[in-house]
């Protein structure tokens, strides 16, 4: 089984959610369902199959296993947030985010050492972290159980799925005090929406485009996903790409010639202006 192709189909399934549920609590419900079903898959087939090498096994849990996880904290914590949230009255909505706020600074406060390690994109410590052989040396350091398991978890995978959801949660929040105060002050919000871009362009020539640039730096630098890096340029480009993202790029590999059609096509018509500027 591609493990890594299961995460990237899950993206897909949580954007079509999105899509689908403009309710903030059934779009968690569904959320929380379509993760703890892939990491049930996963650990599954991590039991049933054993790494082949130490690098494999980090790289599941560090990242392979981190994308549902991710998504399965960060939608349980807003299901558990809008069910608790004052109905009535703005001003205890208002001391009910800050306070949750609150704790996710205290986490990042208490966590502040391994929080370095990870910004800073450290690998050093990633044997001791995001293998299972160490759980006994390194204890776990989270005490809330999401999807626990000796088998399936290392003394830091949790720990790094819980700050990485976190600082999605924060900017949720932040976004949820900036309403609030805005209706506290008898403001409205103002629409941001800009128009967007018509894609002239391929289906095809749109994966090209963004596994290019992702490939270039931008998916690092930003901590997006393929799914995601598609997703935000298609806040700019009028264009909804079709079909499995990851499929279509196997079909570009594929190619017998150039494997990188659109990208020539950009090259030579930009020199070509280029040219004709110069004659």
């Amino acid at each position: 089984m591609d493990l890594q192709l299961q995460a990237e189909i899950l993206l897909e399934k949580l954007n079509e959610i999105k899509l689908k549920n403009n309710d903030i609590l059934n779009r968690a419900f569904r959320s929380i369902e379509v993760c703890r079903n892939l990491l049930s898959l996963f650990k599954k087939e991590i039991i049933a199959n054993e790494f082949v090498s130490l690098k494999q096994e980090i790289d599941f849990f560090k990242n392979i296993k981190q994308i549902p996880l991710v998504q399965l904290i960060y939608f349980s914590e807003i299901h558990s947030l809008e069910i608790q949230f004052p109905k009535a009255d703005k001003k205890a909505q208002f001391k009910f985010i800050k306070k949750k706020i609150g704790k996710l600074n205290r986490f990042f406060l208490y966590n502040i050492d391994f929080g370095q390690y990870v910004n800073s994109k450290a690998t050093h410590f990633d044997k001791e972290y995001y293998t299972r052989d160490y759980l006994d040396t390194y204890h776990i350091t989270t005490s809330k159980f999401y999807f626990q398991d000796p088998e399936f978890c290392t003394p830091r995978d949790m720990l790094l799925g819980k700050f990485k959801a976190y600082n999605l949660l924060v900017v949720y929040l932040d976004e949820r005090l900036f309403k609030l105060k805005n209706k506290l002050n008898g403001k409205s919000v103002k629409s941001n929406t800009t128009e967007k871009i018509p894609w002239p362009f391929t289906n095809t020539d749109w994966v090209e485009l963004v596994y290019a640039l992702s490939f270039a730096g931008i998916a690092n630098q930003n901590d997006l996903s393929i799914i995601k890096l598609s997703n935000k340029l298609q806040e700019i480009f009028d264009f909804k790409p079709t079909g499995k993202i990851y499929n279509t790029y196997q079909d570009i590999k594929n190619r017998k010639h150039s494997r990188t059609l659109f990208l020539d096509s950009l090259s030579t018509s930009l020199i070509s202006e280029m040219n004709k500027s110069e004659e």
